[in-house]
């Protein structure tokens, strides 16, 4: 005898009148972040890059914040900085181990 097989659907029922839609829209749910993840402002992203380009006092404070920062967004930005740091540097020492650093300070210095 041949099993008769069924599925069941969930039947949905559209709201008719303006008031029964707002209330049948999907609520947002808040959430509390922690502090370690809480947002930097743009403000805080342009405080911080300001902060970072002061030679050696800038440098020393973004080595600091890449490895002891508790928030961990600011520890992201950090490293990302100490990195491009790090490129500045390796391509500094390039420059002046092929002798075109100091060529381009005497095209500088004799016009």
């Amino acid at each position: 005898m041949p099993t008769k097989s069924t599925t069941k659907t969930a039947k949905t029922t559209k709201p008719k009148t303006a008031s029964a839609r707002v209330a049948a829209a999907p609520r947002a749910i808040e959430v509390a972040i922690p502090d370690s993840y809480t947002p930097i402002s743009m403000w805080g992203y342009f405080a911080y890059t300001f902060v970072f380009a002061i030679p050696v006092i800038g440098w020393i404070i973004c080595i600091c914040l890449a490895f002891m920062a508790n928030n961990h967004n600011l520890k992201n930005f950090a490293r990302s900085q100490f990195c491009w740091l790090i490129i500045y540097v390796i391509v500094l020492c390039l420059l002046a181990g092929f002798g075109i650093l100091e060529y381009a300070f005497q095209a500088l210095t004799n016009h």
